[in-house]
């Protein structure tokens, strides 16, 4: 059995260590911020999840690591 999920919405993407800051723009994200734990979380709208793939793919391709992938919900669609 196959479940489809399409959330399109803003994500947050937590890595470990502290990217610079340009990498905002690279990656096609909205935000990108110095958590005081040495992470880096990164907040962007994601259209669907070939796009949310699509990001995961260049975060990959910079060896980073992946520490969370969050969906955070709109609170004005409850």
């Amino acid at each position: 059995m196959t479940t489809r999920i399409s959330r399109s919405g803003t994500y947050e993407v937590r890595l470990a260590g502290h990217l610079d800051a340009h990498w905002a723009e690279r990656l096609d994200v909205r935000e990108l911020v110095h958590a005081t734990d040495g992470t880096t979380v990164l907040r962007g709208a994601i259209s669907d999840q070939a796009a949310l793939h699509g990001l995961l793919q260049r975060i990959r391709d910079l060896n980073v690591t992946l520490i969370a992938v969050t969906f955070v919900p709109d609170p004005l669609s409850n």
